[in-house]
This record gives structure tokens, sequence and C-alpha cells, in this order.
């Protein structure tokens, strides 16, 4: 239960920070992408808490957890899913794969071929699929995070720019700080297991309709204006960022700003997701790039609100 005068969300984001100890504006992030019905993807180091991030988000709202590996040999079938033949009936019937689950963990996606890294990006976009030349829609919510190796690893396959925009947020979630290493260390973290569920799917739907109401101004919409249009300069390094990356940043937010225990959004809002909704946008996915510098040089050049 939320203690009086405190924003609907933050005992959750700290619950979920005692799992993931030290890392507490990654969770705050992670949670803004969940509220905002975008997807997440984590590139980072094995072993600094991917999987348990992604685990600990399913489990603090009861969502249905699938893992999938992907490997050099992943097919698109064993994503998806197939139709097979049932003798008693004379029928095909369709058999789900693990697309069809709420919180969908993409373990190394960047190890998967092409083609298969493809079959995700209408599950993605439209929240279905389609086997056979029949469509099939996926549970409500539905968020896929996926961690990707370093392109400089071998036996890896560079996401298209397509597929890297279909992620609302890339995040890199890096060492923790050595007091919180310390207390895990120690053993003071909490498991995932331990974590339990703290509010239902149905409150999750609740809160992402409650984050698309959020209030945003009309100088506030200039402010986010002014950003696309300097990513869009001519000589400027990078990428530019498209109206689909506009609307993803307003999106989170708005998500943000609901985080915060606001009813509108503010300047800072959009700051606070503007690295991990721009980067891999602004560099296109190439490696070499450090997180938050091309955002950064963006809101460095655009004026607060008129």
């Amino acid at each position: 239960m939320t203690r009086p005068g405190r924003p609907p969300l933050a005992e959750l984001t700290e619950a979920i920070g005692r799992v993931l100890l030290g890392k507490q504006h990654a969770v705050r992030l992670a949670l803004a992408c969940l509220l905002a019905r975008g997807h997440l993807l984590i590139e980072d180091l094995p072993g600094v808490g991917k999987s348990t991030l992604a685990e600990a988000l399913a489990r603090s709202f009861g969502l249905e957890f699938r893992r999938v590996s992907f490997t050099s040999d992943l097919l698109p079938a064993d994503l998806t899913g197939v139709n097979v033949f049932e003798p008693a009936e004379a029928r095909f019937r369709f058999r789900p794969g693990p697309l069809f689950s709420q919180v969908l963990l993409a373990d190394e996606i960047n190890r998967a071929s092409p083609r298969t890294q493809s079959a995700l990006l209408e599950a993605m976009a439209a929240g279905r699929v389609s086997v056979d030349g029949t469509s099939h829609p996926l549970p409500e919510p539905f968020l896929v995070i996926a961690t990707q190796n370093g392109l400089d690893q071998g036996g890896t396959a560079p996401l298209p720019e397509s597929q890297l925009d279909r992620f609302l947020m890339r995040l890199s979630l890096g060492f923790p700080p050595r007091e919180a290493e310390r207390a895990l260390l120690a053993g003071e973290g909490t498991s995932s297991e331990a974590l339990g569920q703290r509010l239902t799917p149905a409150d999750l739907l609740a809160l992402q309709e409650r984050s698309g109401r959020q209030h945003v101004s009309s100088a506030l919409l200039d402010y986010v204006l002014d950003l696309l249009a300097r990513s869009r300069e001519p000589g400027r390094s990078g990428l530019p960022l498209s109206p689909r990356a506009g609307l993803g940043l307003l999106a989170a937010a708005r998500a943000w700003s609901l985080i915060e225990g606001r009813d509108h959004v503010i300047p800072d809002d959009v700051q606070a997701v503007a690295a991990a909704v721009c980067e891999h946008r602004l560099d296109g996915g190439q490696p070499g790039t450090t997180a938050g510098e091309r955002s950064a040089a963006l809101l460095a050049g655009v004026d607060g609100l008129r």
C-alpha cells in the first residue's frame, strides 16, 4: 500500500531497486518503458542484472514471463509457433510459441540470424503474429526486453536500423556503485523470486492508459519539436530523429512524469528519458558511441520552454 503523500509508483520502484541494487535510475527507465507500451533493449556485459531486471518487472505486475535464448540456429517458427495437425479432429491447430507471453526476454538477440530477428518486428509493432496467412493477437500487455552483446563480440549479427527503431529505449546497466555491490555480496539484496506481485496486469493496463493521458502543453510540444529539428540540421553527425522517435520521446516523458507523481509533463521529464530513447536512433546502433553523448549535445543546444 502506498503511503499518503508519495507518488503512486514510488514504492514499486523502490521494491524493484532492492532486487537490482544501485540501479534506481535504470529501474525507473525500464518501468517508464513498460508504462509507455514500449519495448526495451539492454546492451551490456553478462552478469550485471539484465535478466534480473526483466524478471523483476514481470513478477511485480504478475505478468507471464518467458525467456528465449537467441542462438544461431533459432528459427522464426520457434518464436511465433506452428500449426500442428490433430488427427482426432482432422484439422490443424495453432500451437503458440514463446512470443505469446506478456513479457518476453529475448536473450542475446543479436546472436540469432537476421531472419529470426525480423520475426519479432510484426509482434513488437502491431501486437500480433501471422502464421500461414492467419493473424494471431498477442496478450495484453506485451513487452519485449531484449539483451544484446557488444557488436565487437564474435558470432553477432547487428540489428538493422528498422528493428532498432522498434525498441522505445536502449539501456546499459553497467557495474553497481561500490556500496551497492558490497550490499549485494553481503546478501542484503532481495531476489526476484522474493519480490512477489505488487500490482496486477489490470493495474498495469490502467497505468498505461493513465500515462497516455498525461497533460502536454503547447510549449512542451514545441520543446520536443526543437529537439527533433536540431537532430536534422545539415552537417550534423549521426542519424536524424524520425517522427516515430518524437512520438516515443513524448510517450516516455509522459510515463516518467507519472512515475514522478505529476499529471503533466515538464522539460525535466524529456531530459530524463532522452538518452535512453534517442541514442540508439541517433547512432544507428553503431559501436563506439558513448551512451547519452549525442542526445546530451541535442539537449544542450535547445532552450527550455518558451
